[in-house]
């Protein structure tokens, strides 16, 4: 079921692409799954709180900062080191997290999720528009994103004592078919985007290559992390640590591109990032699979 619910839902939205009914369903369903799906799952994980969350997410939050400064270090180039550092852990994180690792692994994914999450609002916004942002204006965007409101919704319910309600049946209830309904949102939507996306052969070598550096850099961060951080259940959660490392730029990029510039760039990074991504985490699933 792990695996083939995200396989579905992509099929179906690469047949909806071709509909009328795509126009209205893809925004739709992208405002469920920030919106609703993953803000319930934060809260739930949050709530429920498992030993090491802090540490994934201080894991996620550095290890996109390095990304980005090590790219900007070598490229000169704002937009290309935000593809390579703020990666798509939405739509495509989730879905292959919990597919590769079962439901299990959601809780340290929403630890790395929410990392991640807080670089790319406080810094997505800065590197694509030619502006300079102000502090407040980036205080503001990261205080009203989703997963703050989440987080800061999970404080309250803990010191109200919800995580020591004994009888959790319709809070499991709730979880479960927001992770259902997240993978099928995410899948469905990255189905729908990129049965109308142009890529060349260049593009998929140039993604191709950023890709490897990317991973190369999980290796060695993954590493430092393993042998050197004082981690809780490390052992359980290296493999979906690295799952970071292998994952495509942030599909919101492109609308900030898009706003900030008046350009679109970007999308064919997301596009032939994605690609080659799938086939790496399928890659990266089978190796799974077979050794482990």
């Amino acid at each position: 079921m792990n695996l083939l619910l995200p396989l579905v839902a992509f099929i179906i939205g690469w047949i909806l692409a071709q509909t009328r009914f795509a126009i209205r369903l893809k925004p739709t369903f992208a405002t469920l799954l920030a919106r609703v799906f993953i803000p319930i799952v934060i809260i739930y994980n949050m709530v429920f709180y498992r030993a090491g969350s802090l540490s994934l997410m201080l894991f996620s939050l550095v290890s996109a900062v390095l990304l980005y400064a090590l790219f900007m270090q070598f490229f000169k180039d704002r937009l290309g080191a935000l593809c390579f550092s703020y990666v798509n852990m939405a739509w495509l994180g989730f879905p292959f997290a919990i597919a590769l690792f079962g439901p299990q692994i959601s809780s340290a994914m929403v630890a790395l999720y929410i990392g991640g999450s807080i670089f790319g609002n406080i810094w997505a916004v800065t590197a694509v528009s030619s502006a300079p942002q102000s502090k407040l204006v980036i205080l503001k965007k990261v205080m009203q994103s989703p997963p703050f409101v989440a987080l800061v919704l999970a404080g309250l319910f803990r010191l109200m004592g919800l995580q020591h309600v004994q009888n959790t049946f319709w809070f499991d209830h709730i979880y479960s078919a927001s992770k259902v309904g997240m993978t099928f949102a995410g899948m469905c939507v990255l189905g729908m985007w990129l049965r109308h996306t142009k890529v060349n052969l260049d593009d998929l070598k140039r993604s191709s290559g950023i890709l490897g550096l990317k991973i190369i850099c999980g290796v060695v961060l993954c590493s430092i992390a393993y042998v050197y951080l004082p981690i809780p259940h490390i052992q359980q959660y290296i493999g979906v640590m690295f799952l970071l490392f292998c994952l495509p730029p942030a599909a919101n990029i492109v609308a900030l591109e898009t706003h900030y510039q008046g350009t679109g760039v970007s999308a064919k990074y997301i596009a032939s990032g994605t690609m080659v991504s799938c086939m790496v985490i399928a890659i990266y699933g089978m190796l799974l699979h077979f050794y482990f």
